[in-house]
């Protein structure tokens, strides 16, 4: 099974609720706190998951069927950011967790098969 149906199939458990509140609070994205913000996350992070299952790639460095729940997070977090001024208040602060997020977590972001 590929490694976006694998991640796809776990977006609704608790354990993907989990992973992404630690992930927001322990790298201190400003909406941490906010468990609706946190859960739409979620939800669009699946909806991400399958438009990669479908073959739609989200991030240039991992083919479509190698997408994780990480990625797609990440994925879901930097698309909505582009939408939001430069002047909004949490605009910095979201901006150095989605760097933070991808310097801490490098491998979920190259294609699995280069690691190796």
């Amino acid at each position: 099974m590929a490694i976006v149906d694998e991640s796809l199939r776990c977006s609704g458990l608790f354990e993907a609720e989990l992973l992404l509140e630690l992930m927001m609070r322990y790298w201190r994205h400003p909406r941490a706190a906010d468990s609706e913000y946190r859960n739409e996350l979620l939800e669009h992070a699946a909806e991400s998951l399958r438009l990669a299952a479908s073959g739609q790639k989200l991030i240039d460095a991992i083919p479509a069927s190698k997408t994780n729940l990480v990625a797609a997070v990440w994925y879901v977090e930097w698309a909505a950011l582009a939408n939001v001024p430069p002047s909004d208040p949490d605009y910095s602060q979201r901006q150095a967790w989605l760097e933070t997020v991808k310097k801490s977590l490098p491998s979920c972001f190259v294609n699995p098969d280069d690691l190796f």
